[in-house]
């Protein structure tokens, strides 16, 4: 059961028919969700030291930077998911 406001209550039971009846349609945007996995999911292409910034090594800060880009990765699939939501 979904508590909360009438209206909440009426989007939530429309949002689970819609999956239930066939699920969401599939966006282009979706895709942005895959590249850091991509990204990090090949090991040998940043399992090294050099170039180094800052001191830090290659394989350490290519994942930190993943960290920041992992999100800016995501936020465009979210708009998109308010957008569609409303």
């Amino acid at each position: 059961m979904i508590e909360g406001k009438p209206e909440e209550r009426r989007a939530g039971e429309a949002a689970a028919r819609a999956t239930i009846e066939g699920g969401r349609k599939f966006h282009p945007v979706y895709l942005l969700l895959a590249v850091p996995f991509v990204a990090l999911l090949w090991v040998p292409f940043y399992d090294r030291a050099e170039p180094s910034l800052w001191g830090i090594p290659f394989f350490y800060w290519y994942q930190m930077a993943w960290t920041l880009l992992g999100a800016a990765c995501t936020w465009p699939v979210y708009l998109y998911e308010e957008r569609r939501r409303k």
